[in-house]
Formats: structure tokens, C-alpha cells, sequence
């Protein structure tokens, strides 16, 4: 150990709170070999065991000797056959529910020769540095699909749980991400699949580092536009490690001193890592690690200085909305909880519908970790039970208990009180009462907009308490900060783009005096003015929610709220009522006019109705019974209901089942919906108001999802600039909002004083270079299109977000779905020769898969009938039609799986023949069943169980390979042979690809 190369060591962090990079001084070129070589020796240099590790025999070889050294026991050879075959070697187990034995499972139990048994750990999760970790490289396999031969492998106790892609310098660092999707694809569960036990992937070009887990392309949607509430999980969410000051380190040798130091590896993996209930691997980001891990520290220091119940003893965490508070505090939570001194850990919130969300996402973390409260007796038990060392409450509920209850020996006790989103109501009386009556406590904040001086509550009749003006001063000092701008700049929220569509002159711009003194406020709700806005929203809700996103309409009172919610319903009755947008509304009692001068939202009980005015109870009755309509529900605004439309109605906007949701204050704060990405704002909003409500948009989700669409119907611009200074920093707006469309269009400097190429120049160069009817032949030319026209994609997909943008798209609607089909050509040339001797001409190559994906949205089957529809209206003689219609069906993602049974469609069809959805749906539904019967009778399947199961998957809207569903319907035997695996492999890739041609037609 003596020889290892120790650069920084910190038994407490995890994080290093501040990194310098290694000065480079190497200048000449570097192959992916050498990069390759270098990473190994600096991994040798910390302590990892270099192995000649290559085949498949020496990998179980050493891994049966790494665990008899970590259990101190010998196995036999028949002990040692068994467990493996078992635990390891499983022909019915997967990535999944191997990852579940590394995070949960983690020792299984062996049954010794001697009929006894004994417990087996694979890691060791307590005594960290006992876990053995070493290093392997060019790991080669030939029992799969293709045969792969991966670059470095780091095993820990002999199994292999990290893997790292590594490609040149210059390559684009997606590439190695898109190779491990093709090594998962087609040879991580080859042979004894000892490679689906990998919890972290490292991608690498040298210059730009990356990790994420392996589950990270679980469910990526083939379809982003269906609506089932499902994340596309893509290149989007790999994160970048980073040290406590959020500066990243993205250079490999950096990279694998920090990340790959022995404590802050076995930390991640035993500490950081969450598997939760729906079986995803979350791999806690190095801010949330940095965060958690001062929290504790400050407890420990607490206690060792005596300082509890005192604010020397807590603290706040300021991370971004969007940034993942929740997960941040239940790691936080849970292993406070296991602290030796601590007995009782509240967590706070505010309102029920956070206790509500809050425990829901806990429980997706880890069933029944934390305990809710319906109420102050429940409560009451919580508190009293020694088993829950968790409790998640409300303030409200808190403070009840602390009147009920005064002398209660909860008060004595050391309970760390964490409180969520803390920039809201706990600066008044019941934080007053928490504090002096809990006696040994620690009380920490989590917030993504703090309290400052500049927008504290100071000179306001809400202060109640003297001095207590600012989050610091309420809850502690900042132990971490991760702002707005740190995360656009890392990539886990989004940027802006914040548009002001005018829809009444300010009084600086009107010149006549009278008019000048009409009533602003007057003019804001006259019923004209909404009628304009509700037309302008549904006319561009497709263009701004992408066809596949929705969005929020704030207003700024209940009374505006039912003007909008009427002028929706008097509008939508003029649309066929198949293709309405669906619209819900809720507010309750508290409902302010505006957010105040120092933006806050009110207090508004989203508890109940009760206390509304008769008018708009009745109303509110009137949107509600046209939403159990809509989902056949049983709602209504009663005590016992209310909640419960709530809660369905926070479920139905998160899987895209409302379109727009009318609200007044109710979800602009603490409610994370990936799937929405407009706001529309009819209200003042200003600092942390402003920002939170923002924020409801700039969840990232996939490479569509490149911005959250702000739509004032104000003029909030001062008020924006103001907010995004104080929560990030002065000469930030450049990269938390958007810039304007003419430098998307035209072409701009960056910061650094790049170029950056518009969308004009690039579409000229297009046309220049290839221009439609001319063949694109070499190598170098086809990746040169790829790559220019991938730019076009992204800078389009930004550009039309801007209402300017209509009509100037150069482009005509034909060309595009030209270029467009020659891309998607490309896509599938490369990856049918992406296994063979041309790969390396695929290296660098990168497309843009969820935006093509996206035009399968422009060019649907609705859009397709029309054009057969209009092409039969001809008699079949316009071949411009016949033209555009393979165009289209060429231009689409989704539509090319298909085009045999649309050309078959068309073949069909007569003079008396029905062209509609209803009648193509039936076509669609005809060809399922005998593909279906086809797929039984090659492959020999049980037909009942067969097609039971596909219905079950075709229901659901998802296919999967878990569960035991394919050996029930096989019917053929197996020779000793056969490798099932495969077997099962090819049976279950025919009937998925027969669920993806028929998906939407169950």
C-alpha cells in the first residue's frame, strides 16, 4: 500500500469539498490505447489490483476466490457450483433483479455439503475497505449476438460492478453511451451474465467524463408522444462528478481521482446508491452527496460540542428547484435515522399535498421507511413507537400536537427536525413553537429559493417573530449550496425560454390622459381580453407543448380562473370532439389576487373547499363533475373528496391525461412533472415566486425536452431578470433564459466568443452540400450529413418554441421529409454495420434519436389518411400525393415499421371503401392477429398463453421480458444443448416487435 499514489484522503466526505485539477503538460496526440493505459495505471496508483482478466473461465475464477477471501471461507467444488449457478448464474434472472441483490440482497445463503447453512456477503457494506476492488480490461465474450470485447471492467470482491467505455479524444463522448446500449443489447447476458451485475457505467473521451446507473435506458420510450406518464430516460440524465464547490471535473485523470478514490467509490456504491420500489438503480449526484454528508457532519458536530436545540446546531441547503431535494433528504433522513444517538427524524412540510407527494416518493425510495400522519393522534403514535424512526408530517399538524401535547417526552429526545421547502411558513408562529419546545433537536432546511434580505418578509405584517427575516437567520448557516445556474450548466434542469405575448398597452404607452386613468385590473379580466388569449393558446398549444408535453395556466384569482375555465369549454365545443384539449381547474380557500411584492403565493389550503364563497364552490362543483366525465371518477368539493380530486388530478397532469390545468397558486410550488413543459401566466409573479413557479417546466426528460416554455400574458421581463439574479447570479441570464430567436436564426458569439452557427446559414449549407436527387456516397460525406443535418434538428427544435419563427422555415414541408428520410436511411445503414469491419466509420457518429422520434408527432397516421383520403379524391391520379404520402410514411420513425401495412392498406381499399381511423384501426387489428398467429406457429408458443400475455402487454401499453411469462408459453423442448437464454431471447424479440407495430391499436 505503501507504493499507492494517495491525492487527496477524507474518511468523512465522500465529495472533496475543493479540487484542483492535475496541470496537463502532455501535448501530443492520444489514442483511445494509450488513453486506455493511462486510466489503468492511475487506477493501479490508488489501489486497485490490475488483472489479466480476458475470458470467461477466469472471471468466475477469481470471483469465487475474492469471496472466499471476504467471507473467510472455503468453498468446495460442489458448494461452489451450486451457489454460483444459483446467484450468480440464473438463467431467470435479469439485470434487475441482479442489481437488487448488490443493493438489498447482498448476502445470500449458501447450503453447505454438510446440509447446514451458511451466510454469504458479496460486498461489504459496513466495513467498506474490506471489499477488494480491482481492474480488468479488454474483456472479451463471444457468446452473444455479436462478439464484444469491452475496454475496462472494475470488479469489487471479483464482480464486475462498474464499467467504464472509453473512446479517443475528439469523439463524441454519446458514442460510448449509445456502445454500452448496444453491449447491454446484445452481450452483457451472454454466457454466464456476470456483466448484468454492472451498477455504474463510465463514459469517457478523455476530455469529458460521465457516469450513471444501469438503468438509466430502462423504458426509454420508442414512442415519446404516448401518454402513459412513462420518463424516456436517455443521454439526458448522465451526470458529471464534481467536487463540493459544483465545479465538475470532467478530465479522466481528474475524474478517476476523485471518483474512482477507493472511500468515494465503495461510498457510492454501499451509501449513495437507492434502489427503489419500481425496481430503478438512482445513483445520488456528488451536490446531494455533499449536501447529505453536512448535514450529518453537523449533527456529529452538535453533539460532540454540545450545541443541540440551539441554531449553532442546524443549517439550510440551497438547491435548485428541480434538482432532487426529495431524494437528497431521505438519504439524509435514513442515515440520520441511524445515527447511535438519534431517536425520532421529522420531516416537515408544509402543506398536506407535499406530506401527500412527499411520502409517496419515499415510498418509491423504500416501501415504508417513513411514517405518515393522517392526523395529531396519529402523530402522536408515530413520535411515541420507537420502530419509526421516520415520521413525515405537516407544520400544521406539528404545531397542533406541540398545543395538545406540552409536556410531552418526544421534547427531551434528540430529533433532527428536517424541514422541506423551508423558504414558505416557517418564519412565523409554529416554527416559534417548535423551537422552544423541543429541547435536544437539530433543525435543518431544504430550500431551491432561500429567503435573503432582499425578498425576506421584513416591514411586512407576516413577520411574527423579531429577527427572524431571512433563512439564515431561522434556520442556520448555508452548509451547501447548488443553484439554478449550476444545475443548466451540469444538465439536470433546463434553461427558459420566457416569451411575452402583449395583450393590453401599459400607461406609459397610451398618450391620451383619459384613457390613462381606465382601471388597469378592469381591463386585465375584461371577458375580450381572455377570449383572445384562450385563442391564442389553444391555436399554439401543439407548437408550444411539442404535441406531447402540457402545461399550466396560472391566473391571477379564483374569479379569473372560472372567466378562463367558461371561455375554454365555449371554445373547445367548436373543435370535433375527438381531437379537444382536456382542461381542469382547482383552487381553494386562500386563493390570493396576486403573489406579493415579495413573492410569496399565500397560503392557500388545498385541504379544502369548505370555506369558498357560494359562487365559486358552485363552480368549482360545475369543473369537477366535467372532469369525472372525462375519467369516469366520482369527485366532488366536499371534505371527504376534495383531496382526493387533488391527488388524482396531481396523477393525471404527471401522465399527460390533462392537457391544461387552470390553477390560481395551487401546484406553482413543489410539484415535479417531467412530462409538462409550458407555463402559461396570466398573474404578477416575482423573486422566489417567480422562480418556483418557473420551475414547474425545467425538468429534464429527453433530447425534446430542451427548455421550459415560459408565455407571459404580462409583462413580467423586469421581474424576471430581478429573480434570476438574486437565485443565481448577476451575469447569469444568458444561460438560465434562452437567448432571443434572431441568434438561434441568424447565428451568434457565445460567451467565449465562438460562433455559433444559425439555423439560416445551417440550412444553406444544407442545400449547398447535399443538395435532394443527388446520391450521398462516401463515408466521410454521409457523416458530414449526419452530422449537419442533426444541428438543423436541434436548432429547429428550439426555434419553435418563437413565434417568429412561422413561415420562415426555409424549408418547404416535402424537402424536409426528404431530408429527413435520408437521415433515418443513414441511422439504419450504420446500425446494420455497426458490428462488422465498417464500425469504425460509425465511431463519431451521432443522431439525434429522440428528435426524429418527435416528427413521428408531425407525421401520424391522422396525417397519412388525409393524404390517401385526398389522393383517392384524384382517382388516384396525382402522383404529387402518392408522392408526399411516402414521403411522410419515409420521414417517420414510427410510421416506417409500418409502411408495408399501410401500402397494404391502400392496397385494399375501393370504391366503397370507408378511409378513417376507425377503419384503419380494424385493418391494424386484422394484421395483429395473423402476425400474431404467425409468431405461435413458427416459433411453436402456446397459442392461449400467448396471446393472453400479448393482450395483458398490448393493455398496459409496455412489453417486458421479467417474470417467468416466456417459459409458460414455450412449448418446444430444450436440448442440453440449447442455450435458453437465447432462445428466449429471439421468441421474445419477434413478439416485441409485432407489440411495437401494433401498440396502438389493442
Amino acid at each position: 500500500m505503501s507504493d499507492y499514489k494517495i491525492i487527496l484522503k477524507d474518511e468523512k466526505s465522500t465529495v472533496v469539498s475543493h479540487y484542483t485539477p492535475i496541470l496537463k503538460t502532455e501535448t501530443k496526440y492520444q489514442s483511445e490505447a494509450e488513453l486506455e493505459s493511462k486510466f489503468i495505471k492511475d487506477l493501479q496508483e490508488l489501489g486497485y489490483e490490475y488483472l489479466q482478466i480476458h475470458n470467461e473461465d477466469d472471471l468466475i475464477a477469481n470471483l469465487r476466490a475474492q469471496l472466499e477471501i471476504l467471507n473467510d471461507y472455503k468453498f468446495s467444488d460442489s458448494e461452489w457450483e451450486q451457489f454460483f449457478r444459483e446467484v450468480f448464474a440464473n438463467k431467470n434472472e435479469n439485470e434487475t433483479t441482479k442489481t437488487e441483490k448488490i443493493q438489498k440482497d447482498f448476502i445470500q445463503i449458501l447450503k453447505r455439503d454438510d446440509g447446514s447453512t451458511k451466510n454469504i456477503k458479496l460486498i461489504e457494506k459496513t466495513e467498506i475497505y474490506k471489499n477488494k476492488l480491482q481492474v480488468i480490461n479488454q474483456y472479451e465474450t463471444d457468446k452473444g449476438r455479436f462478439t464484444n470485447r469491452y475496454d475496462v471492467s472494475i470488479l469489487v470482491n471479483g464482480i464486475p460492478l462498474i464499467h467504464c467505455e472509453l473512446k479517443r479524444r475528439g469523439v463524441a463522448i454519446k458514442e460510448a453511451f449509445n456502445q454500452i446500449q448496444r453491449y447491454k443489447r446484445d452481450s452483457f447476458w451472454a454466457g454466464c451474465g456476470l456483466y448484468e451485475f454492472i451498477q455504474i457505467f463510465i463514459i469517457t473521451n478523455g476530455t469529458h467524463t460521465k457516469y450513471y446507473s444501469n438503468t438509466t435506458r430502462k423504458n426509454a420510450l420508442l414512442n415519446p408522444t404516448q401518454k402513459d406518464g412513462k420518463k424516456s430516460r436517455s443521454f439526458e440524465f448522465t451526470s458529471f462528478w464534481a467536487d463540493g464547490d459544483n465545479k465538475i471535473i470532467p478530465d479522466l485523470e481528474d475524474f478517476t481521482q476523485t471518483f474512482f478514490a477507493r472511500h468515494t467509490i465503495l461510498a457510492i456504491l454501499t451509501r449513495y446508491c437507492v434502489f427503489t420500489e419500481s425496481k430503478d438503480l438512482m445513483i445520488m449526484r456528488p451536490y446531494q452527496i455533499a449536501a447529505s454528508e453536512r448535514i450529518l457532519n453537523k449533527i456529529e458536530k452538535s453533539i460532540n460540542y454540545k450545541t443541540l436545540g440551539s441554531i449553532e446546531a442546524g443549517g439550510f441547503i440551497w438547491h435548485t428547484t428541480g434538482s432532487g431535494k426529495t431524494l437528497t433528504s431521505f438519504k439524509t433522513a435514513q442515515l440520520a435515522s441511524r445515527l447511535e444517538s438519534v431517536e425520532k427524524v421529522i420531516f416537515v412540510v408544509d402543506r398536506k399535498d407535499l406530506d401527500y407527494q412527499t411520502m409517496k416518493e419515499y415510498d418509491k425510495f423504500e416501501k415504508g421507511s417513513a411514517n405518515a400522519t393522517k392526523n395529531t393522534n396519529e402523530l402522536k403514535s408515530n413520535l411515541e413507537n420507537s420502530k419509526n424512526k421516520i415520521v413525515v408530517t405537516t407544520i400544521q399538524k406539528l404545531s397542533q400536537f406541540i398545543k395538545k401535547y406540552k409536556n410531552h417526552e418526544i421534547y427531551a429526545k434528540h430529533c433532527v427536525l428536517i424541514f422541506d421547502e423551508c423558504h414558505r411558513s416557517q418564519f412565523g408562529q409554529m416554527h416559534k413553537d417548535i423551537i422552544s419546545n423541543f429541547k435536544k433537536y437539530n433543525i435543518f432546511g431544504f430550500t431551491g429559493t432561500p429567503i435573503f434580505a432582499l425578498n425576506s418578509l421584513d416591514n411586512t405584517k407576516n413577520l411574527s417573530i423579531k429577527n427572524l427575516k431571512t433563512t439564515e437567520q431561522t434556520f442556520g448557516e448555508k452548509l451547501h449550496t447548488y443553484t439554478i445556474l449550476n444545475a443548466i450548466e451540469d444538465g439536470n434542469v433546463l434553461p427558459f425560454n420566457v416569451e411575452f405575448v402583449n395583450t393590453i398597452k401599459s400607461k406609459n404607452e397610451i398618450k391620451d390622459e383619459q384613457v390613462k386613468n381606465i382601471d388597469i385590473q378592469k381591463a386585465l379580466s375584461d371577458e375580450r381580453r381572455i377570449s383572445l388569449i384562450v385563442r391564442y393558446i389553444l391555436e399554439n398549444y401543439e407548437r408550444k407543448t411539442k404535441g406531447f408535453f402540457n402545461s399550466i395556466l396560472a391566473v391571477s384569482s379564483i374569479e379569473m380562473a372560472k372567466k378562463y375555465y367558461m371561455e375554454f369549454k365555449k371554445q373547445l365545443d367548436l373543435v370535433d370532439e375527438n381531437k379537444r384539449l382536456k382542461v381542469a381547474t382547482i383552487f381553494s380557500y386562500g386563493a390570493n389576487e396576486e403573489c406579493d411584492e415579495m413573492g410569496n403565493f399565500g397560503d392557500e389550503n388545498s385541504d379544502s373547499a369548505e370555506n369558498l364563497d357560494m359562487s365559486s364552490r358552485e363552480f368549482l362543483e360545475l369543473a369537477i363533475a366535467d372532469y369525472n366525465k372525462f375519467f369516469s371518477s366520482n369527485f366532488d368539493s366536499s371534505a371527504e373528496k376534495f383531496g382526493l380530486y387533488y391527488k388524482d388530478l396531481s396523477l393525471k397532469v404527471k401522465e399527460r391525461k390533462i392537457d391544461i390545468l387552470i390553477v390560481v397558486n395551487m401546484f406553482l410550488t413543489g410539484f415535479d412533472a417531467p412530462e409538462l413543459n409550458t407555463l402559461w401566466v396570466d398573474k404578477n409573479l416575482k423573486y422566489h415566486g417567480l422562480i418556483q413557479a418557473f420551475s414547474r417546466t425545467n425538468r429534464i426528460l429527453n433530447g425534446v425536452k430542451t427548455y421550459g416554455q415560459i408565455c407571459c400574458f404580462r409583462d413580467l421581463s423586469d421581474d424576471t431578470d430581478k429573480a434570476v439574479a438574486l437565485f443565481s447570479d448577476k451575469e447569469a441570464k444568458g444561460v438560465v433564459l434562452l437567448r432571443g430567436f434572431d441568434d438561434y436564426y441568424f447565428g451568434y458569439k457565445d460567451e467565449n466568443g465562438k460562433e455559433i452557427t444559425g439555423y439560416v446559414d445551417l440550412i444553406d449549407e444544407l442545400k449547398n452540400k447535399f443538395p435532394l436527387g443527388n446520391e450521398i456516397i462516401s463515408d466521410d460525406d454521409k457523416k458530414a450529413f449526419v452530422k449537419l443535418f442533426g444541428a438543423i434538428l436541434k436548432c429547429k427544435n428550439i426555434l419553435e418554441a418563437f413565434d417568429e419563427f412561422i413561415g420562415k422555415e426555409i424549408l418547404s414541408e416535402r424537402e424536409f421529409q426528404d431530408y429527413t428520410s435520408i437521415y433515418i436511411d443513414l441511422k439504419n445503414e450504420f446500425k446494420s454495420i455497426e458490428n462488422d469491419e465498417k464500425k469504425d466509420i460509425t465511431e463519431d457518429i451521432i443522431f439525434e434519436i429522440d428528435l426524429i422520434e418527435n416528427i413521428s408527432q408531425l407525421y401520424n397516421v391522422d396525417y397519412i389518411l388525409k393524404l390517401i383520403e385526398k389522393y383517392f379524391g384524384t382517382n388516384c391520379e396525382d402522383k404529387e400525393i402518392r408522392a408526399k404520402i411516402d414521403s411522410a410514411i419515409n420521414a417517420s420513425e414510427k410510421l416506417r415499421s409500418k409502411k408495408d401495412l399501410i401500402e397494404a392498406f391502400i392496397a385494399s381499399i375501393n370504391a366503397n371503401s370507408d378511409i378513417s381511423e376507425e377503419s384503419f384501426a380494424e385493418f391494424m387489428r386484422s394484421e395483429k392477429e395473423k402476425e400474431l398467429n404467425l409468431a405461435i406457429q413458427e416459433e411453436n408458443l402456446n397459442p392461449n398463453l400467448t396471446k393472453k400475455y400479448m393482450g395483458d402487454f398490448f393493455e398496459k401499453g409496455e412489453i417486458t421480458d421479467l417474470g417467468t411469462w416466456l417459459n409458460d408459453i414455450m412449448e418446444q423442448k430444450i436440448s442440453i444443448f440449447d442455450d435458453i437464454f437465447v432462445i428466449k431471447s429471439k421468441i421474445f424479440e419477434k413478439l416485441q416487435k409485432i407489440f411495437d407495430r401494433f401498440k396502438d391499436y389493442a
